[in-house]
């Protein structure tokens, strides 16, 4: 079965692929920074709203993925959150100063996690050795593994998500995410992967009529622009999935 995961960055984007007919949803916040814990507002609402499976990204800030002990109990509250909220999983990752995926704080988290499924994000491709890492996740107990080959896009990574693939098969579900659309999914579904990570996101024009002339927050190309997941975008994958089901 060839399933598509929808990251949403907006309740709008999480009702737009459930709409779609994604088969679920990883929401965060703050997209552009690679994605943060969704607030609980946010969160909440979103259960209220979908049907579909809903993940939530466990990630207290930007930047790398080793965390001090202040950061790793906000994360384990976090995950907590979820689970009351009725989330259905959480995406999450930590790594060791040295590169390693950080085994013993990740093991604590998939276990409180529980029942809810545990996936692994892309802090993997920051490890010094994605082979080990892969054993190392593994090893933790996650049940998904979510990366782009250790490349910018998962198509750039697609000979090492092929091996990856290999190794992990009947032991983790390795997803390939990044730069996923209809231009490559085909060639993504080659390395042997049966889930499938993207975002199909499309700047919103804002609505607002004043804008104040000489004010901005950071980009001024950016600050009336919202992005948010395209449901064409979204049902071009999924028409593609659909026929290699059928195959």
């Amino acid at each position: 079965m060839l399933t598509l995961e929808i990251c949403a960055n907006s309740i709008q984007s999480a009702i737009n692929a459930q709409e779609a007919g994604a088969y679920r949803v990883e929401l965060c916040e703050n997209l552009m920074q690679g994605g943060t814990t969704p607030s609980y507002g946010l969160l909440s609402q979103a259960r209220k709203h979908l049907i579909i499976k809903l993940n939530v990204l466990i990630r207290p800030r930007p930047c790398d993925f080793l965390y001090s002990d202040l950061e790793y109990q906000i994360i384990k509250e976090d995950i907590t959150m979820a689970k009351q909220l009725g989330a259905d999983g959480v995406v999450c990752g930590i790594l060791l100063a040295n590169g390693d995926v950080d085994i013993v704080r990740t093991k604590v988290l998939v276990d409180l996690a529980k029942p809810m499924s545990f996936t692994f994000h892309r802090a993997f491709d920051f490890t010094n050795d994605p082979f080990k890492a892969l054993e190392d996740v593994i090893s933790t107990g996650a049940d998904r593994l979510l990366t782009s080959g250790q490349q910018p896009t998962a198509i750039q990574g697609e000979h090492l998500l092929r091996e990856l693939v290999k190794i992990g098969k009947g032991k983790i579900i390795i997803m390939p995410g990044s730069g996923v659309n209809a231009d490559n999914i085909e060639y993504l579904i080659e390395t042997g992967a049966a889930e499938f990570h993207m975002s199909g996101t499309t700047p919103i024009e804002s609505k607002m009529a004043f804008r104040k002339l000489g004010m901005t927050l950071e980009n001024p190309d950016e600050d009336y622009k919202i992005n948010e997941s395209n449901k064409e975008k979204i049902q071009e994958v999924l028409l593609i999935l659909k026929r290699f089901k059928t195959i």
